[in-house]
């Protein structure tokens, strides 16, 4: 199964693309980021996280998205933009026909660690640890979007196809 997580955002989305064959044993097929930059139109960015994010999935080929849930506390700008982000993500996968997944963060967290109330860098360490990377993934939205990818998988593992 290969996977494509996805932590979304305007500025700098993130991707990741995790492998899970036979074995139980997790590969890091690939990962980055998409940075936009907010001297361009928001309709550009948008555009650019859209064809970019077909580019992943052309190049990678997954057969199941994975991305988290929007959740916030304050912000009603940050909020809007992005939703509108997520909006060109979603866009972006469906039109690929590719079955979407959301997670929340207290989902991802126990997928990966086992407790709910994970900080970063223990998150950041697990993702590390479980594709056998010699080093934490850079940036952080890029080890976030692994780690949905492996939320995905840890998730689903049981589910009897």
């Amino acid at each position: 199964m290969i996977v494509l997580g996805i932590d979304p955002g305007l500025a700098m989305p993130g991707w990741g693309v995790v492998y899970k064959g036979q074995t139980d044993k997790l590969s890091c097929l690939a990962y980055g980021c998409m940075k936009t930059y907010p001297k361009d139109s928001l309709a550009d960015r948008l555009k650019f996280i859209f064809t970019e994010t077909q580019k992943i999935v052309d190049t990678y080929k997954p057969e199941v998205v994975a991305m988290e849930d929007i959740f916030f506390l304050k912000g009603s700008k940050v909020i809007a933009t992005i939703g509108q982000a997520r909006g060109a993500l979603i866009s972006a996968v469906v039109t690929k026909d590719l079955p979407l997944f959301e997670y929340n963060p207290r989902t991802i967290k126990m997928a990966l660690t086992g407790y709910g109330l994970a900080d970063k860098y223990q998150m950041q360490h697990m993702v590390k640890t479980m594709l056998g990377l010699k080093e934490i993934p850079k940036p952080d939205d890029a080890a976030d979007a692994l780690a949905m990818a492996i939320c995905h998988i840890n998730t689903n593992r049981f589910v009897v196809k």
